[in-house]
Formats: structure tokens, sequence, C-alpha cells
């Protein structure tokens, strides 16, 4: 079984089905990556857990099943994302559930990861191995946000985090695209994807946005691509970025939620 040296997560299981709930439990504890501070059955339960009242329990991750029994009209494990998306000190989220169909949503909520069942050790353990820097980062980002040190020529450029347009991996390079030029940096996707969460969407393997600076979304027959820059495609200054079949719907749902304007059926 994998080990590590590092401080485990702590980690609360929100899920109703004992047999669930006791699997993924033993998956955690075995995986030598995670130690489980708390195991509950419903949202009132997960929300005492997370909530003042228990100020010796941190928790770092929770992994949340989306249909809870005895969830009130409405409720759903989604009901505590939701309650806590945003808040400072809220831990990172993992939606542990047999359907798919919330992806979307777990997606703008800021959910880092998406467990489908039955669950699999294997599956378990690539989670947790994703989950632990990005705990790092996510603490080192409560002293100082971070930049990004990109190169151009013999210089080194720095970078905040609301000027950039696009993070593009082409030709085993990193090259990172904003309104002062285009400049490479030493970070793979992966890296800037663990470091920023939810400031960046991708939108394809090789395409990590901003959302802020989307400004088209365009299909052309079975292609999809975005505008992302300062302005429009013909009057800005910006990348065309490709989006991936699969993520297309969900890039222009997501789109569509903060926006207004647009007649929808």
């Amino acid at each position: 079984m994998p080990t590590t040296a590092a401080v485990p997560l702590r980690a609360l299981v929100v899920e109703d089905e004992w047999p669930a709930r006791n699997y993924l439990v033993e998956l955690l504890e075995s995986s030598g990556l995670a130690e489980v501070v708390g195991a509950v059955g419903s949202i009132d339960e997960a929300r005492q857990a997370l909530g003042s009242d228990l100020p010796g329990v941190r928790v770092d991750v929770a992994f949340v099943d989306v249909q809870l029994v005895g969830a009130k009209s409405g409720e759903t494990g989604l009901t505590v994302v939701r309650s806590m998306a945003g808040e400072e000190g809220a831990p990172m989220f993992v939606l542990a559930t047999a359907y798919d169909q919330h992806a979307l949503e777990a997606f703008e909520l800021g959910v880092v990861d998406y467990l489908l069942k039955p669950f699999s050790e294997e599956r378990v353990v690539q989670c947790l191995k994703r989950l632990g820097p990005r705990r790092s980062r996510m603490s080192a980002s409560a002293i100082a946000p971070p930049r990004i040190v990109a190169r151009r020529k013999r210089s080194l450029v720095f970078l905040e985090p609301q000027e950039i347009w696009a993070f593009e991996a082409a030709d085993r390079l990193t090259f990172v695209h904003t309104l002062h030029g285009t400049f490479d940096i030493d970070l793979s996707l992966a890296a800037v994807e663990s470091s920023f969460g939810r400031a960046f969407v991708r939108v394809h393997r090789n395409w990590l946005v901003n959302g802020t600076h989307i400004k088209e979304f365009e299909r052309d027959g079975h292609e999809t691509k975005l505008f992302v820059g300062s302005g429009v495609a013909d009057a800005g200054r910006g990348v065309h970025v490709p989006v991936a079949r699969e993520r297309a719907g969900a890039i222009r749902e997501m789109l569509l939620m903060n926006a207004t304007g647009l007649r929808r059926p």
C-alpha cells in the first residue's frame, strides 16, 4: 500500500449507506495518505462536523455523497458544499456518488474531484495524491497570493493571475498568454491547475483559461473555440483556444450561468 512522509489529509466522509461509508473509510485509511476524523450519514451531522462547534477538528477534505436518504426536501449532499463554497477555511470537497449528472454544478462550486461508485483503491489513491499538493498550495496562499514567474529571453517576468489570459502546453513546453505577450514557464499545466484552483478552467488537455477573460464562445460544426483576451476577436487582443468536444457543453453552461441577455429554452 502507498505511504507518505507528509502529514496525512484529515478527511470527513459524508455517506448514508454504511457499507459504502465503511468501505470508503477503509480505502482512505489504508492508503496512508489520509486520516479519517469523522464518518457521518446526514447533512446535519456534516454541518456539525464542519462547523465552529467542533473547533478542535480541522477537516482538509470532505468526501460527500450526493444522494443522502432522509435529507429535507430539495436538499442533497451538494447543499453542504453550497453552504461553504468560497468561505475562508472551507475544506476541499470531493463528491462521491453513483451518478455523474451533478458534474457541472460541482465544477461551478469548486469541487476538486468526483468519485464514482463503486469506489476503487486505485482511484481513491489517485484522488488523494492530487489533493495533497493542493492543500499545500491553499496553506501558502493564505500567506501571500501566488504569482507566475515567466521567462523573456534573459529576464524573469512576474505576472499577477488576473493579468493572465490562458496557459498552453505545446511541444513539451508550457506558455502563458497575457496582454503583455506570450512567455514560457517551467510549470506543467497540472501544476498550474493545482496552484490556482478555480481561477483557471481546463477546457482542453493542452489549455487552461482564465474564465474572466473569455470573450467569445464559437461553435463551427463539430469544433468549438473560445476567444480569450482583452476584447472580442475582431477588435481586441487575445488568443483563440480550442475546446475539447466532451467539455464544450459544460463550458457553455458555465458561461451562461454567470451571464444574462440570452433567451434560453
